[in-house]
């Protein structure tokens, strides 16, 4: 009876037109006081609880990393990448809006950051070169639903924390799924172009494939950092999360220079000459590259021969910096180039330093850090009324309930499996990803559990399904910002991506009857997940 009523005041509340957040923490708070032998000092007690979860902290600094990555400059440069990389193919540029909208997804972990960031710049590429703007823009709000799949996920953190399972194990078991997620879109694209006759790209050599990769680097780092250093044992997912936030400040706002007071300021002026311009980025390729052999020599190997390390980085850096000045203008300027260099290098260094206070609080930084707070808090306010929801269902014992129900009626992890992703489509055409998982997950867990599927293999479908949720009428969030971002009317998107979706409804098929593409990785890595028995069992 208490479920019934439970998840009648919830749907109730929905259907005229409460927020999510306010809908599950109203209906848990009014199904205690009226209907439970629970106590109403438990809600104050479980939102502080709420609040103290360490897993949600991760939240907040990964919003603020998206949101100082989801500049254009950052998104230009994955792009330029991207078709430098497989522009080259029929349909080379569709294929490259795919792997730009990967790329982005594994430094944002946001899908509405990725359609945006890539999306503005991709199909306008698109149609320049021929396509079709409802091709372009169908190819757009397909691929970036791999923010949430492709870690670091926002929606993968929710779940961690809705179900207490590990967010490193989450995140690799992402991996391989947004791989594979991706791969099939870019084949659907050839295959479409290849009957259509879609342009093909020309190959621009491996000099530009360099200069592209070179000029993506600092962003695409951040991916090494995020994972490197959370499976390197250097720090938890919660503090990958800060250190991206703080990096993502760092190269936004001092390396590309695409917001705040050094906006527009090069390093070197048009009028330097060769020399000191071999000089200066001999330096700072130099110093990189040692910068990277220490980070991920330490991410592999530990606190252990640091020494060691500093030393083959410093001969790499001194080498690279060699070799970059003989092959641009002789070895015999080496000298004047290392000394020229090192002054601009100097220069520039005490330029960044003066302007830091400006920087942290000019108008660019202040609106990322406004605009990242609200969406921090609209998702903080639907988490913890969620979590209280949990809690009632936990305390009424409706999972138990529910999973008796199942078993009792013949179902097994098959066609459990079924249900769920049943569930959750239609779920996922009214209400926004994490809202719905956090009111799905306390429910479904307890029964796959009991059921035998792996927590890991549930929280990827469960994912995927969220993905096909934000490109479904009429509530999905990623066929609202194709059409803001295409002029677009919205059933002009949602006919423009459904060839799209039908290739996710096959990827979705194969993640869930395929648990190996999910939780193979995480399995070998760090071992089996111990909550776990094998379906059937």
């Amino acid at each position: 009876m208490e479920a019934g009523i439970l998840f009648a005041l919830v749907f109730i509340f929905l259907l005229i037109g409460v927020p999510v957040a306010i809908s599950l923490g109203l209906s848990s708070l009014l199904l205690i006081a009226f209907f439970s032998n629970d106590s109403i000092s438990s809600v104050a007690q479980q939102l502080y609880t709420a609040s103290q979860n360490y897993t949600l902290l991760a939240i907040p600094y990964f919003i603020l990393a998206s949101a100082f990555m989801s500049t254009g400059g950052v998104a230009q440069r994955i792009i330029r990448f991207a078709i430098a990389t497989i522009g080259s193919f029929r349909g080379g540029l569709a294929m490259a809006s795919v792997l730009a909208c990967m790329l982005f997804a594994a430094l944002s972990g946001s899908s509405p950051a990725t359609v945006v960031a890539i999306g503005t710049i991709a199909i306008a590429g698109m149609r320049q070169v021929g396509y079709s703007k409802e091709f372009a823009s169908g190819i757009i709000a397909n691929a970036g639903t791999l923010g949430i799949l492709i870690p670091p996920s926002i929606v993968m953190v929710v779940y961690a924390a809705a179900t207490d399972v590990s967010v490193g194990r989450m995140f690799l078991a992402g991996v391989i799924p947004g791989l594979v997620a991706g791969a099939m879109l870019m084949i659907a694209i050839y295959i479409m172009a290849r009957v259509k006759g879609l342009p093909k790209g020309e190959w621009q050599g491996w000099g530009e494939f360099l200069r592209a990769g070179k000029d993506a680097a600092w962003g695409l780092f951040l991916i090494i950092i995020i994972l490197g250093g959370i499976y390197g044992g250097v720090f938890t997912p919660t503090e990958a999360a800060a250190v991206a936030a703080v990096y993502s400040f760092v190269i936004a706002l001092f390396v590309y220079r695409d917001m705040g007071p050094l906006k527009g300021r090069r390093f070197l002026a048009e009028s330097v000459g060769e020399t000191a311009r071999v000089g200066f980025f001999a330096w700072v390729y130099g110093l990189a590259l040692w910068v990277v052999v220490l980070i991920i020599g330490y991410f592999a190997g530990g606190e252990g021969a640091i020494a060691e390390r500093a030393v083959v980085g410093l001969v790499l850096g001194i080498v690279a910096a060699l070799a970059y000045i003989t092959l641009k203008i002789g070895a015999a300027k080496i000298p004047a180039a290392l000394v020229i260099g090192l002054a601009y290098l100097a220069k520039n260094i005490a330029e960044a330093l003066a302007f830091t206070p400006l920087t942290i609080v000019h108008p660019d930084t202040r609106k990322v850090m406004i605009d990242a707070s609200r969406t921090t808090i609209m998702l903080m306010f639907i988490i913890v009324n969620a979590l209280l929801f949990a809690h009632v269902l936990t305390s009424e014992r409706i999972p138990q309930a529910i999973t008796s129900w199942m078993l009792d009626a013949g179902f097994n992890w098959f066609t459990f499996l079924i249900a769920v992703n049943v569930l959750l489509l239609i779920g996922g055409q009214f209400m926004e990803p994490s809202g719905l998982l956090l009111i799905v997950a306390p429910v479904v867990f307890p029964i796959a559990l009991e059921l035998g599927v792996d927590p890991i293999h549930l929280g990827i479908i469960m994912v995927v399904n969220m993905e096909i949720g934000m490109i479904t009428p009429p509530i999905g969030l990623n066929l609202f910002v194709t059409s803001g971002i295409t002029g677009m009317s919205l059933v002009q998107v949602v006919k423009a991506a459904a060839p799209f979706v039908a290739i996710l409804f096959l990827f979705l098929i194969l993640v869930t009857y395929v648990p190996a593409i999910s939780t193979w990785l995480p399995t070998e890595l760090m071992g089996p997940e111990i909550s776990a028995r094998a379906p059937g069992n």
